[in-house]
């Protein structure tokens, strides 16, 4: 058995894929992280990330998959998912092992549970598009945080920078430490020090006065169509999970 140590990108996660098949290997292990020794019986190989390996990969799943199949797989590890990487080496190497197109061989494990991923992944997308509440700065950008489950930020961009394409906007993943700002005219990724406010959701000293009206009206709205005798906390939390709540104007 050998075990496979890469920096978690998708190009680390191909160049694994290229020593596999390099090296021979047959019974394998992906992990992300850092090189540990090794335990009896079991070799660890540190995979040091190769842009042309990690694009000759590439090239070779695009011969064999199509474009959306392509796309699927990089969605699946953007997940994040812990120990998971197992189910994309083997997929992978199905892929390459295989004469005809696999995307649809849901009797194989490997391509089953990368297809449950999509799923899992895409809730969270639609729900963050759903569930994003901004707030307007001093400066006139719309800030938001968000907490989702998987790394779905990037999923996020096409969809906002469509509907708000007027005015400036920020996205803050505060679990992944990274946030997207849109200026207008073009996105970008971004780290922010949010040391003075002690926590990235804490920016109510940045609001805009128009917007501690705006949340003032808006609680005093939602507390005045809502009709206790017909509460149905069930069905709330179906729509809106309690994890979003925190971020919920409506909510705090």
């Amino acid at each position: 058995m050998y075990t496979l140590i890469y920096d978690g990108t998708f190009e680390g996660l191909l160049t694994a894929v290229f020593e596999i098949y390099e090296r021979r290997l047959f019974h394998v292990k992906l992990e992300k992280g850092e090189w540990h020794s090794s335990a009896l019986f079991e070799e660890v190989l540190q995979v040091v990330t190769d842009e042309n390996r990690a694009n000759r990969v590439l090239r070779g799943l695009r011969k064999k998959l199509s474009a959306n199949g392509v796309q699927r797989l990089y969605i699946a590890h953007m997940a994040e998912m812990e120990n998971e990487e197992n189910a994309l080496i083997g997929f992978i190497r199905y892929v390459f092992d295989t004469d005809q197109n696999v995307e649809e061989d849901y009797g194989n494990k490997y391509v089953m549970r990368v297809s449950e991923i999509i799923k899992m992944v895409r809730r969270e997308k639609h729900r963050m598009e759903a569930f994003v509440c901004f707030q307007k700065l001093q400066d006139e950008t719309f800030y938001a945080v968000v907490e989702p489950d998987f790394n779905v930020l990037p999923l996020l961009v096409r969809h906002f920078k469509n509907r708000y394409a007027d005015q400036k906007w920020i996205i803050y993943d505060i679990k992944r430490g990274y946030g997207i700002y849109y200026d207008l005219h073009d996105t970008q990724y971004i780290t922010l020090d949010f040391s003075e406010v002690n926590k990235p959701a804490n920016v109510i000293s940045a609001f805009s006065e128009d917007e501690r009206i705006y949340q003032h009206l808006w609680k005093n709205y939602f507390a005045s169509v809502n009709i206790s005798s017909r509460k149905n906390t069930k069905l709330h939390l179906r729509h809106i999970p309690r994890r979003y709540w925190r971020h919920l104007t409506e909510k705090i």
